[in-house]
């Protein structure tokens, strides 16, 4: 997070007048007294009421402390730069970086997806029902399949068919498509990005995969799961580095099942969680909820 960084000032996504006054604030610095009493002193002489606040410390001795404020400000869209301009006056005593977020805004959001359409299908029910606060600016796809689900809610659908000889080409065409969103989701894309793909979303790429790796890889996991008795489910939804499946973990989460599960009922209970995973993965995302640590998150959910 680059010191006093500031969003929510573009028109990007479309305003929804509920949120007008929210704020949230996400601060990192060193750990050491006085930092929450400093930061609620700020609000409160700013006019802001504070409705929600997390915190986290790595070590209470040399460690780094990382605060999440939800805040009310009266004509905050305003009032902001008021705001702005005492946090940058405390930034350089306090050695702290800041994200600076209007709620109204809502951020855009590119999915990838290949043939299979259950997280696309959540992602587009919870952007459409309110409970995912993003708009999906574009859904892309290597195969032609699931364009009627994109069109049946509006959303711009782009085929980009992905072979060994055009990769690198069909790479760029995304990127032309979708380069200035705010999140790029791989919705069980069976496609590997490249090292150059990932480090245009640097803690912006979030991918979704059955927590069957690195055990059961291959075309057909849950066969081989089956076979060999597995008990548990899971999803896990991670950023996306350049290291494959090695990015920081968001969410994840398992289902328990028994001899008696066939491989479509293993099937069928992999996508529910893959679902629930990465739609929640995402929702923490645009609510400011995640932040990156090294090679884990803090999530404040």
């Amino acid at each position: 997070m680059a010191p006093g960084t500031i969003l929510g000032m573009s028109a990007a996504g479309p305003q929804d007048p509920r949120f007008a006054d929210v704020g949230r604030l996400v601060v990192r610095c060193p750990d050491r007294p006085g930092i929450v009493a400093v930061l609620s002193r700020l609000m409160a002489d700013t006019g802001a009421n504070i409705i929600e606040s997390q915190q986290h410390s790595s070590d209470p001795v040399g460690g780094t402390f990382t605060l999440r404020l939800e805040f009310v400000l009266a004509d905050l869209a305003t009032r902001r730069v008021e705001l702005e301009r005492a946090l940058a006056a405390l930034a350089g005593e306090w050695q702290f970086t800041w994200r600076l977020v209007e709620a109204t805004r809502k951020p855009r959001l590119a999915v990838f997806v290949s043939k299979a359409d259950h997280v696309l299908q959540e992602l587009l029910y919870r952007v459409g029902s309110g409970d995912l606060r993003a708009e999906v600016a574009a859904v892309v796809s290597n195969h032609p399949d699931l364009e009627p689900v994109a069109k049946a809610h509006g959303v711009p659908f782009h085929h980009v068919p992905v072979t060994p000889d055009t990769k690198d080409a069909a790479e760029a065409r995304a990127l032309e498509l979708v380069g200035d969103v705010d999140l790029v989701v791989l919705a069980r894309y069976m496609q590997i990005v490249s090292a150059d793909f990932c480090s245009r979303f640097p803690e912006r790429l979030i991918n979704i995969h059955h927590s069957f790796l690195p055990a059961f890889v291959g075309a057909n996991p849950y066969r081989a799961a089956h076979d060999r008795g597995v008990k548990l489910i899971g999803a896990t939804a991670h950023y996306v580095t350049a290291e494959l499946d090695a990015g920081p973990i968001i969410e994840q989460e398992v289902a328990r099942v028994d001899h008696r599960a066939t491989v479509e009922d293993m099937r069928r209970i992999g996508r529910y969680v893959e679902r629930q995973v990465l739609a929640q993965a995402v929702t923490w995302h645009v609510e400011d909820r995640v932040i990156v640590e090294g090679d884990r998150t803090i999530v404040f959910a």
